[in-house]
């Protein structure tokens, strides 16, 4: 039952854009990203415990500045580093990366294996409290990741088909401003006090924009791909045809 929580949410999402690809990426190589986000959850560490060790944040902060810090020093730049670098192994030399919506999909089974592992985590050590802490969760935290990952695919498919430089550097810049915002927002909001209402009706107005946008991006994506391909597919007869004499 444990392990259903933990991962349904990710499987439904994973579900729901592997099916918008009108031309769907071979199944082992969508499970091999899913697997490289696990990986990526060990890597991220690589760059967190370090700067844990020297001090540069705190995983009980008392302060929104201690907040902020732990957000983005101890989770979105190093989760989004190594997602990143898995999504870079994977796509580096993959034949059917071809579409740019293949970029999303790719990023999102990255994305989703570091979150399923995390998710996980969480479930287990929380005790009597898993139903509660696996539907907050599965409301936020996993449509999260998921929304970071559609991000970065987006942008790192506009670079590696368009070769913009601005693309290049949204394909991390944005996912982790977006995760450290979130983070950010989540610390505040288990500080206490006063504003911790306020931070909490930050949080959902934040996740529903942060979804709502997630949706849009992908619907125009697939559909770009659909409009792709029946332009090759009427093109293609024509393409065939001998020259005329």
């Amino acid at each position: 039952m444990l392990l259903v929580a933990a991962l349904a949410p990710v499987a439904i999402l994973m579900y729901y854009v592997y099916h918008k690809d009108i031309n769907p990426e071979p199944k082992n190589l969508v499970f091999k990203g899913f697997l490289y986000g696990v990986l990526a959850t060990f890597v991220s560490t690589l760059v967190s415990g370090p700067l844990l060790r020297m001090g540069y944040f705190t995983l009980q902060p008392e302060t929104i500045r201690e907040a902020i810090k732990v957000s983005f020093l101890g989770a979105a730049i190093p989760e989004e580093l190594a997602k990143l670098l898995m999504l870079w192994l994977l796509l580096r030399r993959n034949p059917y990366f071809d579409e740019r919506y293949d970029g999303i999909v790719y990023a999102v089974a990255v994305g989703l294996g570091f979150a399923a592992f995390e998710n996980l985590q969480y479930v287990i050590a929380s005790g009597a409290d898993w139903m509660q802490v696996s539907f907050g969760r599965a409301l936020l935290a996993v449509p999260g990741h998921f929304s970071f990952a559609v991000v970065m695919g987006y942008y790192y498919s506009r670079y590696h088909f368009y070769g913009k430089q601005s693309d290049k550097v949204k394909i991390l810049l944005y996912p982790v401003l977006l995760h450290g915002f979130y983070d950010s927002i989540v610390f505040s909001s288990n500080l206490g006090g006063g504003l911790s209402g306020l931070f909490t009706a930050v949080l959902l107005v934040f996740c529903f924009w942060l979804f709502s946008s997630t949706r849009k991006r992908i619907r125009a994506e697939a559909a770009d791909n659909d409009n792709y391909d029946l332009i090759m597919r009427d093109s293609a007869p024509y393409d065939d045809q001998p020259d005329e004499q």
